[in-house]
């Protein structure tokens, strides 16, 4: 029988990661198709789901090599809010690339028979997996399944990111935990399109891969100068719309003075109390430092600080231009969006305390990829 990861919260407030026994799956109609796994990111955005807020500091190891067993406790406060799914064992995985070996009989279903493809769904971290024809990817003719696994999530956020940008008014972006996979993404797409972009990083070492990459404005947010660096940065640029992968702590606050600070400088700005008319916005995106959000109110009355999700904004654009961000992920598959992994685990090897450890941490530019099948 086919394996899938699975999480499971227990009634007594424990954790349970295990791989479960699960059937071949058939298409339930005709637009649908079954894939079979061959490789599948795991992305920051999977670990909540898959962790369900244990703490995994005080996990334990069990089971057999190839039937691990991962169990870790969660605080009566995470228990709380985990009493929906208490009891319910969880499938994992947003994204993946595999090749369709069934398909129902709807044309666009049949077209990907035999093709490899990048698919979005959930469920991905498992061996087989039936979704809609809509939600697959077609990757180039000759694409291994490593090239088209991270297809998606990365891909479309960054993507989504200069999309939000231009449908919001804005002409320039900052970003925070720039040197990621998904931040040298969107380096590139701004390189390419000529699109202002402010890269923030936490070491040295960071911001220079992003200059070497060729980005033109990178700040090191621990240098003692960094407020005065990202000011100037903003500035350059004209940014009043960043994308925050950090979440917690004093980096919106501190991108929003910035962007104040910079529009306050320009020619026959007339004084206000109010601070200036121009909309500055955070968006939050990624939850790195689970702290509370902290700020100052050092930036005038126009500013707004929200979360931003990839699923509803490709449900805001419409099918016809998902369908084009798509395509252009297919075409530059190689180049704008290539991922670039530092580990690889198989399915089971996913659940050990070494590969835990690396994926776990979300530490910036270590990115880690499931295979489960060669290809």
């Amino acid at each position: 029988m086919p394996l899938q990861l699975r999480s499971l919260i227990r009634p007594d407030a424990t954790l349970e990661l295990s791989l479960a026994e699960v059937p071949v799956p058939t298409p339930a109609n005709a637009d649908e198709v079954v894939l079979k796994v061959e490789a599948a990111p795991i992305n920051p955005s999977d670990l909540g789901l898959l962790f369900g807020g244990a703490d995994m500091r005080a996990a334990q190891y069990g089971g057999t090599p190839q039937r691990p067993v991962v169990t870790a406790p969660l605080a009566p406060a995470v228990m709380a809010a985990m009493a929906a799914r208490v009891g319910e064992s969880m499938p994992v995985g947003n994204e993946g690339a595999g090749t369709v070996v069934a398909a129902g009989a709807s044309p666009a279903a049949q077209a990907l028979l035999g093709r490899r493809v990048a698919g979005l769904g959930g469920a991905m971290f498992g061996e087989y997996r039936a979704l809609p024809a809509a939600q697959c990817l077609l990757l180039p003719e000759g694409s291994t399944a490593a090239q088209g696994a991270s297809c998606f999530v990365n891909p479309l956020t960054s993507l989504g990111m200069v999309e939000t940008m231009r449908r919001e008014g804005h002409t320039a972006l900052v970003h925070t935990a720039a040197a990621s996979n998904l931040g040298q993404m969107l380096n590139r797409i701004c390189l390419k399109d000529g699109v202002g972009l402010v890269n923030i990083v936490r070491k040295p070492e960071q911001a220079k891969l992003l200059r070497d990459l060729g980005a033109q404005h990178v700040v090191d947010s621990q240098s003692p100068d960094f407020m005065v660096q990202l000011t100037e940065a903003v500035a350059a640029t004209g940014a009043t719309l960043a994308f925050d992968a950090i979440g917690g702590g004093q980096l919106a606050g501190q991108i929003l003075t910035a962007m104040e600070t910079a529009l306050q400088r320009r020619p026959g700005e007339v004084y206000s109390r109010y601070g200036t008319s121009v909309h500055k916005q955070v968006y939050v995106y990624g939850g790195l430092d689970r702290n509370p959000i902290e700020l100052p109110r050092g930036f005038g009355m126009a500013w707004g600080v929200g979360g931003w999700l990839l699923f509803p904004f490709m449900q805001r654009i419409g099918a016809e231009r998902l369908a084009q961000l798509k395509q252009r992920v297919a075409d530059e598959l190689t180049t704008t969006f290539a991922s670039h992994y530092t580990r690889e685990v198989g399915l089971a090897e996913a659940l050990s305390a070494q590969a835990v450890a690396v994926y776990g941490k979300q530490a910036t530019g270590e990115k880690v990829l499931m295979r489960m099948a060669a290809g």
